[in-house]
């Protein structure tokens, strides 16, 4: 499949949204290497500002180490300074943020500033039934952690990896009880975004059941379809 946002457009602005256990970072992985464009992982940010002591990561750990939640305006500055020029300049894939009407709100006022817009917001659509049956049943081995599935990938000996003989557990945040909680805070603070994005015209939602190749698939070719009308 040929796209023209591939050939035309060496500077996309794009946002990835869908809820936990979409598979909305993996299909994220998989167009950051289609499209050249650099992958900004929040979670992944936020842990590398920790780890280097950096006045974001060390303000963030202080409401963390209080168990409270990280305030917007540091995800807000951290991103800030990844998807604006100089450093942004290549354009960006977005996993992770925004995550609710603010941040969206300061990253559109930003780009602005400075003459840009985001291209578009592809929202990775999984009924909540699915997510819970993805999420709820993922284990990993506590030795060398490959993950298994109830369903999908079950090891063949009960609770014992396949690989190393380890025992198997499911992390705190997988548990049916955790995944509501996680599904809850989607539904009340992501979901709007939706709306957001389509009042703009710059949503798109794309099915994300199926082999992870066809909702890849299917991703790019809404891509190349939105490419196209705003070209016409």
């Amino acid at each position: 499949m040929t796209n023209t946002f591939e050939q035309n457009d060496h500077a996309m602005r794009l946002i990835l949204l869908g809820a936990p256990g979409s598979g909305k970072s993996t299909q994220a992985k998989m167009l950051t290497e289609r499209l050249g464009l650099p992958h900004i992982a929040t979670g992944d940010l936020m842990r590398l500002h920790q780890q280097q002591g950096t006045p974001f990561g060390l303000k963030a750990m202080e409401y963390m180490n209080h168990g409270l939640l990280v305030p917007d305006e540091i995800p807000i500055a951290m991103v800030l300074e990844e998807v604006l020029p100089p450093m942004g300049q290549k354009g960006f894939l977005l996993d992770g943020f925004p995550r609710n009407l603010v941040q969206a709100e300061a990253l559109d006022q930003a780009l602005a500033g400075r003459g840009l817009e985001t291209n578009l917001a592809i929202l990775i659509k999984v009924p909540h039934d699915e997510v819970m049956k993805r999420l709820g049943g993922r284990f990993l081995c506590q030795q060398c952690q490959t993950p298994y599935h109830l369903d999908t990938r079950p090891s063949e000996t009960e609770g014992k990896c396949d690989q190393c003989g380890g025992v198997l557990y499911q992390r705190p945040d997988d548990t049916l009880e955790a995944v509501k909680v996680r599904i809850n805070v989607y539904k009340q603070e992501t979901e709007p975004l939706v709306e957001y994005y389509k009042v703009i015209s710059k949503m798109v939602e794309v099915d994300g059941e199926g082999l992870v190749e066809e909702v890849n698939n299917r991703v790019l070719e809404a891509l190349s379809l939105r490419t196209q009308k705003s070209e016409a």
